[in-house]
């Protein structure tokens, strides 16, 4: 019998708690940010109804339950936050603070795709650019604060809807936006975001999707059963000071999430999205326990299991795909279950990079990975047969609301394009992963004892627990729940209020952005967040407030120095836009800090990565001319460690011997920053250096801006490398930076 090759895709849709502590009793939900009614509008409902379109194709959508009723509190018209607040006071009414957070907070997007597009945003966000906020505050009209306030709604509602005729009217208008305005926006609001759990109900008793649901609050399981979990990946991670054990607290996340699933969808569910992709063999029990039938993790986790690294070839595809694209068997002492484990890379390539490509290249370029996929499958079979002998799948599962925000028209065309070409496509069958599982069940097994604790984030436990901040974090949980176990007069059914604090505080959102790895400009709001859980917790019982509740986790302020935080995609074009490099790793280079010396003509250093380039930013003193104030020629020479190949000194003249600029290189791509042209050379024999042909880009204005694709240097992904800049003038040294190291680089 021959298979299609089966495509399982999971579209994870998760928000934090963002409700805070509300002491008016007014009945309403005061929440802190406005993220699940904006997502709520551009992101979940029209995910679903353009994949009716396509009714050949089914999928899997993962709805959290804390996104779930904090939607409910939106459409009942009871959850209000700062901004909503300030979109629905008339404008006499307005106040200079609330001026101050409009010009601060309005423009929190994409501006390349969510206000660009629309000429009065634009406008409006160039002014605080090019003017200052100063400069806003003192001559911004109230017109202009309507505007912006209406804009701030209207660009986060999704393309799809602009068919409405009233949604088509604002935007036609584009300015002149009074209140009644802004209340009949926020209506439209509640009417797109009552439409979410029908729809996803009825595709799903239709059969074209499948809902699955996650623990309660979004929290890590095997770091509720233990913390000392930690260290199976890393086994030196530095633990709080106090463990926490509370693997009681698992079956509770369950059983409240199964219990609100029959609740919205009339039925059982059979599919478990652990959060973060964590699991451990202490959860697997309780997970089989409460009926679900499978759930779904990461290829490190799988990796790690089977003690095996997946390599991928120059084009990214696995070598030995048979043991990734199957479903596994767990056998518990509750029950079996089946997991999957998602491809990591093409999760990836839609979450960070397509959205940089155009959307029907992007397409193409999926599609042609799952039919390298099968190829590749085919050519192991020993029978030669040009069909696929068995029934393969391809697990591809990530985040379903975030990355939109960077692709045009929030990936409408990007998946149109991707949804007729799977449609056309006899060869792949997209399928929900219950459709696939009762077809064919999975026959391989992993010993239970031995699958491996970890998550997404490279197998390990480390963005939510190691980090003095994180782990500052833990001991205020491990502190809270102890006083709460102190109380077994406090139940659920009696005390409610102090169970959903505790499950609440007990979320991963909160450990995600304390400490190093992950950053925002609303830091200081999750922390305030996460420790407003533990005083209701408190408060709930009747105990006193520990002093530490009222104080930060940590101190939040702009850090020098930090690596990156995720994939980029600028544009090449010299301007330095601050949202294309604010995921980007920075260098302090002169001024701030002075690893070069304070006159340097170079301020700092950015750097980055998606799937097909590494880029590279420059910044420049105030009043700087590059070529006449700082030497004309910039060389960026890159250091393999570990690998085997011809290198070469730098071929720069009166280079100083000392590290790193005595070490041997093996590309070297000299710009030349008077004229912007590139030249790039790759180390031979005899320590010769060759000329090679280079797609690198160079942008210079503001500041410096390279992109270098991979294809240059034609590397494998997963690679370490390093790179260090040597400054020269005709051809001989004048600096480098950074002084004593090297660049970082890792190849995705």
């Amino acid at each position: 019998m021959s298979h299609p090759l089966y495509v399982a895709f999971v579209w994870h849709q998760h928000q934090p708690l963002y409700k805070g502590s509300d002491s008016s009793n007014s009945g309403s939900q005061q929440y802190r940010l406005p993220w699940v009614r904006l997502h709520g509008t551009k992101d979940y409902l029209d995910l679903v109804l353009l994949l009716e379109r396509y009714p050949k194709l089914h999928q899997t959508v993962n709805l959290v339950p804390s996104l779930i009723l904090q939607l409910e509190d939106y459409i009942a018209g009871t959850a209000f936050d700062p901004y909503l607040t300030v979109c629905l006071t008339p404008d006499e009414q307005i106040t200079r603070e609330q001026h101050e957070f409009i010009i601060e907070h309005f423009f929190d997007a994409n501006h390349h795709t969510l206000i660009d597009p629309h000429p009065r945003y634009s406008e409006l966000y160039g002014q605080r650019q090019d003017k200052g906020r100063g400069w806003c505050l003192e001559n911004w009209n109230s017109q202009d604060y309507s505007d912006l306030l209406a804009w701030h709604n209207l660009a986060w509602i999704d393309p799809l809807f602009w068919d409405d005729p009233e949604i088509a009217d604002w935007l036609k208008r584009g300015r002149n936006f009074n209140l009644s305005d802004r209340q009949r926006i926020y209506s439209k609001q509640r009417q797109i975001l009552s439409r979410i759990i029908p729809q996803h109900r009825k595709m799903q008793e239709n059969g074209q999707l499948e809902v699955t649901t996650t623990p309660y609050t979004h929290p890590i399981l095997p770091l509720l059963a233990d913390t000392n979990s930690g260290r199976v990946a890393v086994s030196n991670m530095e633990l709080p000071k106090r463990r926490f054990q509370w693997a009681e607290d698992i079956p509770r996340h369950l059983q409240k999430s199964w219990n609100m699933y029959e609740d919205r969808f009339g039925q059982s569910p059979r599919g478990l999205w652990p959060s973060e992709q964590s699991v451990s063999p202490e959860m697997l029990p309780y997970v089989a326990k409460q009926g679900f039938k499978w759930l779904c993790s990461d290829e490190a986790v799988l990796g790690w299991t089977l003690k095996h690294f997946f390599n991928r070839d120059g084009a990214g595809n696995l070598m030995q795909p048979e043991l990734l694209y199957r479903p596994y068997r767990l056998e518990t002492t509750e029950g079996e279950l089946a997991i999957v484990f998602r491809d990591h890379r093409l999760s990836d390539l839609i979450g960070f990079s397509y959205s940089s490509m155009p959307p029907k290249r992007a397409a193409a370029d999926l599609v042609g990975h799952l039919e390298a996929i099968a190829n590749s499958l085919k050519q192991q079979q020993e029978s030669g047969s040009t069909a696929l002998e068995n029934p393969h799948l391809v697990t591809i599962a990530l985040d379903g609301e975030n990355c939109w925000e960077f692709y045009p028209e929030d990936g409408k065309p990007f998946l149109e394009n991707l949804y007729q070409a799977l449609s056309d496509n006899e060869q792949i069958k997209l399928v929900t992963v219950s459709e696939y599982l009762e077809q064919f069940p999975a026959t391989e097994t992993l010993e239970c004892d031995r699958l491996h604790s970890g998550s997404w984030v490279d197998g390990s436990f480390t963005t939510w627990i190691g980090d003095p901040a994180k782990n500052r974090a833990w001991d205020l949980l491990t502190e809270a729940r102890t006083v709460l176990a102190n109380h077994p007069e406090a139940t659920e059914e009696n005390n409610p209020a102090a169970w959903e604090a505790m499950y609440a505080a007990e979320g991963s959102d909160w450990f995600w952005w304390f400490g190093e790895g992950h950053s925002s400009n609303q830091d200081a709001i999750f922390d305030q967040l996460f420790r407003e859980h533990l005083y209701n917790l408190y408060q709930a019982l009747n105990e006193p407030i520990p002093a530490n509740i009222r104080q930060p986790v940590e101190i939040h302020e702009a850090k020098l120095d930090s690596r990156p935080e995720g994939f980029i995609h600028p544009t090449i074009d010299g301007k330095g836009d601050e949202q294309d490099w604010d995921r980007a790793g920075r260098l302090e280079v002169g001024g701030a800090r002075g690893t070069m010396h304070r006159s340097s003509a170079i301020q700092r250093l950015w750097y980055g990565v998606d799937h097909s380039n590494f880029y590279l930013r420059l910044d420049f003193q105030a009043g700087i001319t590059p070529g006449r104030d700082c030497p004309p020629q910039l060389n960026l020479l890159w250091f393999y460690p570990d690998k085997t190949m011809h290198n070469s000194p730098a071929p720069v003249g009166d280079l100083p011997d000392e590290a790193p600029l005595n070490y041997l290189f093996h590309h070297q791509l000299e710009i030349n920053l008077l004229t912007q042209s590139v030249h790039f050379q790759e180390a031979g024999d005899n320590h010769k250096w060759h000329p090679r042909f280079s797609r690198a880009q160079v942008g210079l204005d503001r500041c410096l801006e390279v992109a270098i694709p991979w294809a240059d240097l034609q590397i494998p992904p997963d690679y370490p490398l390093r790179m260090t800049l040597v400054l020269a003038d005709e051809g001989r040294f004048k600096g480098y930076l950074p002084e004593n190291a090297l660049i970082p680089i890792d190849v995705p």
